[in-house]
């Protein structure tokens, strides 16, 4: 009688095939996680914005006057006249004032910019811009038209 015991375990090829689909799991699904999480940190950047305008809008109700001040529109934390959103210790954004004009019709242009670094600096709808008049758009760094639909 023979009596050969054979060793249980796994082959080196079939470790390398799970590897493989491993691996093809992974690179399909961070960039999908990666796009996910950006997506929803753009309601930070939205939320803030919306907020700031609503708060150029009190100021100028009582001053006849919008301002380029963020300290004027009660924020606290202003870093170089910004503020981090949605926080200091998670900060994806920072919010400004870009231009306010005074005369027979005043106006203001805010904007919420991706900080270098984050998750957000990376995402195609890049800066995040809405004037006194409801406009709302998206712009790169340089200043022209970001084509990306589906960013507000």
């Amino acid at each position: 009688m023979n009596n050969k015991t054979t060793a249980g375990g796994f082959s080196l090829i079939e470790l390398l095939i799970v590897m493989a689909i491993v691996g093809i799991i992974v690179a399909i699904a961070v960039p999908s996680y990666l796009r996910s999480t950006q997506k929803s940190n753009r309601a930070a950047a939205k939320t803030a914005l919306l907020d700031l305008a609503a708060r150029q809008e009190s100021y100028y109700a009582l001053n006849n006057a919008y301002t380029n001040q963020l300290s004027n529109l009660s924020y606290s934390n202003i870093v170089s006249n910004t503020v981090a959103i949605p926080s200091t210790s998670q900060n994806y954004y920072t919010l400004a004032v870009s231009a306010v004009t005074t005369g027979t019709t005043p106006s203001y242009t805010l904007q919420a910019t991706p900080v270098s670094g984050s998750a957000q600096a990376t995402d195609s709808c890049a800066i995040y811009q809405l004037d006194s008049y409801g406009n709302r758009s998206n712009i790169t760094s340089s200043g022209s038209a970001v084509t990306t639909t589906g960013c507000w």
